[in-house]
């Protein structure tokens, strides 16, 4: 829920932390300002530069197979989804909000690879402003947490 609490945790440090995240390019500005949070975010948790990996797709629906290819890969301590679906007229927005939203998940599943969900699911571009900048760093905090927690169940 936008701006509810969310707790705090103890894992949040970055600093040896290798991050991938996918960004899909539809809805760009939005997805821009979700990206530029999300990297202020793992900087500021210690996430060097050098070890923050972006690659852009066309929308929210080729997210799932490039977070896939970089978890196959076994280079990145969690991974990150960046996108921004926002209704229209058509049965279209609920299609790609399920697909994606349920390939992000299975990625995750299939490969234990932590992964931070923030593909924005709105109802107007109102909606995504406000959500842009709180859900991006939002993303980097869960994407720190749950490689922590992951690797200490390991």
């Amino acid at each position: 829920m936008f701006g509810a609490d969310k707790g705090t945790s103890n894992l949040l440090d970055g600093k040896k932390m290798v991050i991938g995240i996918v960004q899909a390019r539809f809805n760009e500005g939005i997805t821009n300002a979700l990206y530029e949070a999300c990297h202020a975010e793992l900087l500021a948790l210690g996430v060097q530069e050098k070890h923050i990996t972006r690659v852009t797709v066309p929308g929210a629906l080729e997210v799932p197979l490039v977070l896939q290819a970089m978890a196959e890969r076994d280079e990145y301590d969690a991974l990150i989804a960046l996108g921004c679906v926002i209704r229209g007229e058509t049965y279209h927005f609920e299609l790609v909000c399920n697909e994606s939203g349920a390939g992000v998940t299975r990625v995750s599943l299939d490969t234990n690879t932590p992964i931070a969900n923030a593909i924005l699911t709105v109802e107007n571009v109102a909606q995504a402003v406000a959500r842009q900048e709180e859900k991006g760093r939002d993303a980097a905090r869960v994407a720190i947490e749950m490689a922590h927690l992951v690797e200490q169940i390991g």
